[in-house]
Formats: structure tokens, C-alpha cells, sequence
């Protein structure tokens, strides 16, 4: 697998007109723009939009679908693989090295947009009109990143890459909401997928779930699910299986046979104290507290 750690050796390789800054490139494709048939990583940030003829784009080894137009995020050494990709219409890649973001203060502020993090069919379907916002956000990065550079310039195209991100993350929030009214809501697969855990005795096998070995089950990165969760709940996916936990708790406990601690380790609580203290904040009571108001 190819890895380029510089902009030229990336766009040398693509067939792409030298970059204008070392650091930065802003390219606008139409059908005669490819990345060949190859499957990289590199030391950059990629943000894309596409609207695909044919072919496939694969990222974090699962396909995009990419039937409408759409936009796709990816971080630096992530693997991304084109096939076969033909354009049906007009498409941009902004690359943007790590070390272009120093001092900025989007260079925190990348890693709270989750969406670097989504893979399986995750990709943002834009509205036309939020095509148009994202297009012309690109005209001014795209006219600044090829005008005179000045003392001016990084901070204004970053500005206006933190703006289509921005953007980016207020559709995301309306695809959430278009997504559980299409398929349902996903709090629902995601209390079925722990149910499923604690019937076929994985919680004895392997302990207590993972956001991420729930997220699987559903064929969703671990970020993405929890982002839609909290659109559906206001919940994170670990608070939803602290509460699904606390809930077997409850009902183990009104039982006088086994202690507190033995009801904490059936659920997967190696930590006493931390179940306890979990117990507390969503019951307002301990375990212990909750035992003996439920047997009086």
C-alpha cells in the first residue's frame, strides 16, 4: 500500500498540476480527473465532494455510497481505495497537511467534527441547496488558495474550511433525522443489539460491550453511531449501556439471593466502586440502598 507524505509525490502520482502551496492543494475535478485504481493512506486531512458515474470508493474497507452527491471526510493515515471512479458531474478534494493547521486554532478544533471518524456507508448526501452552500464555500477557498499569498491568506482559507465544516455537521444533524425516519430509530437496533449480547451469554465470554463492538453489529463506526444516538436520545452509545446495565442491576437486586457484589460481577463490573457509583448517578440510590427499599 502507497503512503505519500508530501502533496507533490500525491499529486504527481494522480496526474494533478503541482500543488500551489506544500502544505495545501484545492482541486476541482470533472470526468477527466481519477485517482487511478489504488489503495493509500496519507499524512493529510481529505475533505471531497463527488457525484459518482461509476465505480467504487472504499474507506475504512467498506464501500460509500455515493448514488447521490455527496461528501466524504477523511484523517491523515486512514486507508481510502478508488475503483474504477468516473464522475457524472463537477467534484473537489482539499487536501490539507497536518502541519498547515499549526497555531490555528482549527487545528484543535478538527478533531471534535466526528465525521473524520465515520466509515460504512456514512458518507453526507447533500440537498441541492446544500450543494450550493458547500460549492460556494469552495469558490472562496479555491480563489484565495490561487491568489497572491499574503499574511492574510492561511487564516482566511482556514476560516472558510472551518465554515464547510460547520455546515457539514448541521446537515449531518439533518440526515440523522431523515435516516430514523427511513429506517427507523437506531436506539431501537442499538437496545436489540445489547439485548442479543446478554441472551447468547457474550457478556459471560467476553465481558461487558464495547461501543465499538456494538457499533460493528450495525454496521456503523463507533463515532457515528453515537452521534446519531444522541440525535434520537440526547444519550451518548456508553451512557445508553450504563442505563441498560443499571436496569438488569435493578431487577437482579429485588431478588435476596446473590450480594451486591456478585450481581456486579454477572454484569461484567470487575470495580466495585465504580458500579456503585454508576448505580448512584442514574438511581439516585446505592445498591445496597435500592435493595433494602425494594425488599421493605
Amino acid at each position: 500500500m502507497q503512503h505519500f507524505k508530501n502533496l507533490a509525490e500525491l499529486h504527481r502520482n494522480n496526474g494533478f498540476p503541482m500543488p500551489e502551496n506544500p502544505l495545501i492543494s484545492v482541486n476541482r475535478c470533472t470526468q477527466t480527473c481519477s485517482f487511478g485504481n489504488r489503495e493509500y493512506t496519507s499524512d493529510f486531512y481529505m475533505i471531497g465532494f463527488k457525484k459518482l458515474k461509476s465505480g467504487v470508493i472504499m474507506y475504512g474497507r467498506t464501500k460509500y455510497d455515493h448514488s447521490n452527491g455527496s461528501m466524504m471526510f477523511v484523517k491523515p493515515r486512514q486507508i481510502i481505495e478508488f475503483k474504477g471512479v468516473e464522475y457524472e458531474e463537477d467534484a473537489f478534494a482539499i487536501f490539507i497537511h497536518e502541519d498547515y493547521l499549526n497555531g490555528h486554532n482549527l487545528h484543535n478544533a478538527i478533531g471534535r467534527y466526528a465525521f473524520f471518524d465515520y466509515e460504512a456507508n456514512e458518507a453526507l448526501h447533500l440537498s441541492p441547496k446544500e450543494e450550493e452552500i458547500i460549492w460556494d464555500l469552495f469558490y472562496k477557498i479555491d480563489a484565495e488558495y490561487r491568489s497572491n499569498t499574503d499574511e492574510y491568506s492561511r487564516d482566511i482559507i482556514l476560516t472558510h474550511i472551518d465554515s464547510m465544516l460547520k455546515y457539514s455537521q448541521r446537515f449531518y444533524k439533518r440526515q440523522f433525522i431523515n435516516r430514523a425516519e427511513l429506517s427507523g430509530k437506531t436506539v431501537t437496533k442499538f437496545n436489540e443489539a445489547l439485548n442479543t449480547w446478554f441472551r447468547n451469554g457474550l457478556l459471560t465470554d467476553k465481558g461487558l460491550p464495547t461501543v465499538t463492538e456494538l457499533a460493528s453489529t450495525l454496521n456503523l463506526s463507533s463515532r457515528y453511531l453515537s452521534d446519531l444516538l444522541k440525535q434520537e436520545t440526547g444519550k451518548t452509545a456508553i451512557e445508553l449501556i450504563h442505563i441498560y446495565l443499571i436496569n438488569e442491576a435493578k431487577d437482579r437486586l429485588k431478588g435476596n439471593t446473590l450480594s451486591v457484589s456478585e450481581i456486579a460481577y454477572e454484569l461484567g463490573f470487575e470495580n466495585l466502586p465504580y458500579f456503585s457509583r454508576l448505580f448512584k448517578k442514574e438511581t439516585g440510590f446505592s445498591p445496597n440502598q435500592f435493595k433494602k427499599q425494594t425488599l421493605n
